[in-house]
């Protein structure tokens, strides 16, 4: 199994300027150096990396020196995360087009997994009718991200239209898009990831691992919270699952370097790391 380890530990989570008045040009982005978050990441004891669309934004008419820095460094690029409203059919197109815009870029970099997360939720709550308005661009994007030769998946995220497993259940009954299972996100909104994991075990096509402090709040290194890994090894071994595992750790306020460090030894002392 080979691991990975997503960018915005190193900086966080911003949004491109525009995006308040211009629905197509709104990017997730990780602020920062992100040269030397590789270099980090490849010290650590990473084959892979994952980051935010609008991080390749830069470098959008010529991303060569971004895939001869992974190259340098023994990097893949695991996967691109991007992120949309989704539940508002008027914009359906606009945010079509961004998407397509981040496809490419993703695509162009060597991507091999395509992560999409998001789902607005109103500000008079959640209609049963979103998640199937949802699916519809979901899965057109899906389309457009497999015809680029990458694995597109959704992932649930607290503070979206999909947080716990009824949420999951209400978007993958109308969808036909993969997970990307968040075992944290979902732990956290109150569900069981590894139930969820077995339960959509035919669409599980990535992964995402981080801990979290149920009670207080908080990602963590693996091995420091409250997930339970054991029943998550366990269906992802049901699942046959034999993909990039990718770490996660956003708004983590200890030590990054050596939290990867210590969540890297936690799954090769269980026999999940090259």
């Amino acid at each position: 199994m080979q691991l990975a380890y997503e960018a915005n530990a190193w900086g966080g989570v911003v949004g491109t300027p525009g995006a308040v008045t211009d629905l197509p040009t709104g990017f997730y982005v990780t602020p920062g150096d992100i040269e030397a978050t590789l270099r980090v990441i490849a010290e650590s004891g990473f084959d892979g990396v994952e980051l935010f669309d609008g991080n390749l934004l830069p470098m959008e008419d010529d991303l060569s020196a971004f895939r001869s820095a992974l190259s340098n460094y023994g990097l893949s690029l695991t996967g691109v995360y991007s992120g949309g409203h989704f539940i508002y059919r008027d914009a359906h197109e606009d945010e079509f087009a961004r998407f397509e815009r981040s496809i490419a870029l993703a695509a162009g970099a060597g991507a091999r997994h395509y992560v999409i997360g998001g789902g607005s939720i109103r500000s008079s709550g959640r209609r049963p009718e979103d998640f199937a308005v949802m699916a519809d661009l979901l899965d057109r994007v899906a389309d457009r991200a497999r015809e680029e030769g990458m694995v597109p998946s959704y992932h649930p995220h607290l503070g979206s239209l999909v947080e716990t497993s009824e949420h999951i259940d209400a978007l993958f009954a109308t969808s036909s898009i993969g997970l990307c299972a968040d075992v944290a996100h979902i732990a956290a909104a109150g569900s069981d990831p590894a139930a969820v994991m077995r339960r959509y075990a035919d669409r599980l096509v990535y992964v995402h691992l981080k801990d979290v402090d149920l009670k207080r709040g908080g990602f963590l290194p693996l091995g420091s919270g409250d997930v339970d890994f054991s029943s998550i090894i366990d269906a992802m071994s049901a699942a046959s699952y034999d993909d990039w595992i990718t770490i996660e750790l956003d708004g983590y306020p200890g030590d990054q370097r050596a939290a990867a460090e210590t969540s890297r030894a936690f799954l090769a002392q269980r026999g999940l790391a090259n």
